[in-house]
């Protein structure tokens, strides 16, 4: 049987002091654990994403009329209350999961050997992109769910999604520098498709702050603006993503680019016929709950895939390590 050492005031010193230098001096994960310790951080991102909309959909916005109580004195939902309350409390009891995922994503970085410093400010990036959208959350509320500031709150999701993505994505690559698979041409229609993907997101949210699903029972305050009209220009984003997206499968495949590129490619059109079939279905049947849901997690699915393409363009090696004072010999044929 192994003893467990016990800890010494020294150590219980430096745990206090500086608990992620702590573990990281007792744990080395393997580079199995720390990926999956970003894509857990990633799948909770899209989960709070989904249990948000999941609070709006169903009305419940306002459940927890005050943050970041659940009501004056109360931290959890009273009998008084409604079981929208209960969702509300729900989708901020999530927050803490989200948390500590993130956490988890933290400790695994930094933990790592060789220590990789910007894998671990990633981490970090998440952790305050959680804090500052759990403050909007909070601000969202008391200004009684404003159209603008719950756009907000969803693009700043977004934003944690997009920093998530690219810690997995570096979790899988070496430290090197960056080398282009593609072209020039190539890279810059890439970046049109995120640009395009980019605004379809934004006109989204302003669908959202104009259609018939503000949030709450009660009134609440709307985008004033003909929604449909929105919705349709929503469309017209879409198709030129897809248009996009359709072409550089083209390009890709014309100019015999690597294997990479052209299955993220592939892989993102398969997401935006089901994200678009999913979208013309809801606006046709009045924009049922579940399939405004499901059209919300496909959004998320969409700009994690554009993403990917993204990263796909390139490739990072792990770094070669440089001993001092070692310089490579070139013979003097060579030099001439």
């Amino acid at each position: 049987m192994v003893r467990v050492p016990k800890l010494t005031r020294a150590d219980a010193a430096e745990a206090v002091r500086n608990p992620l230098a702590f573990i990281a001096a007792r744990w080395t994960p393997t580079p199995r654990t720390v990926r999956r310790a970003a894509l857990a951080a990633l799948v909770m991102s899209v989960v709070i994403v989904v249990t948000g909309g999941a609070v709006r959909l169903t009305g419940s916005g306002l459940g927890c009329p005050t943050w970041p109580q659940c009501t004056d004195g109360s931290l959890t939902p009273t009998n008084a209350l409604s079981y929208h309350s209960a969702i509300e409390f729900g989708n901020r009891m999530l927050t803490y999961v989200l948390c500590a995922a993130v956490g988890w994503a933290i400790i695994a970085a930094r933990s790592e050997k060789p220590y990789r410093r910007g894998l671990t400010r990633l981490g970090w990036a998440q952790f305050w992109l959680v804090m500052g959208n759990a403050v909007l959350g909070g601000i969202v509320v008391l200004v009684g769910l404003n159209p603008y500031t719950v756009a907000a709150h969803f693009l700043l999701a977004t934003a944690l999604i997009t920093v998530a993505v690219l810690m997995w994505q570096r979790t899988r690559e070496g430290d090197g520098q960056p080398r282009p698979l593609v072209g020039k041409a190539v890279q810059q229609l890439v970046w049109f498709l995120v640009a395009a993907s980019g605004l379809l997101v934004t006109v989204g949210t302003v669908v959202t702050g104009a259609g018939p699903h503000p949030g709450d029972s009660g009134e609440v305050d709307r985008i004033q603006i003909n929604w449909e009209a929105v919705a349709k220009l929503h469309s017209v984003f879409a198709w030129i993503v897809v248009t996009l997206t359709f072409a550089l499968w083209f390009i890709l495949k014309a100019v015999d680019a690597p294997v990479g590129p052209l299955h993220r490619t592939r892989e993102l059109f398969v997401v935006l016929l089901c994200q678009g079939a999913i979208g013309y279905v809801q606006y046709a049947t009045h924009l049922p709950e579940g399939l405004v849901a499901a059209h919300m997690l496909g959004s998320c699915v969409m700009w994690i895939w554009v993403l990917r393409v993204l990263l796909s363009l390139r490739e990072r090696p792990e770094a070669t390590a440089e001993v001092p004072g070692l310089a490579v010999q070139t013979p003097v044929a060579t030099r001439a």
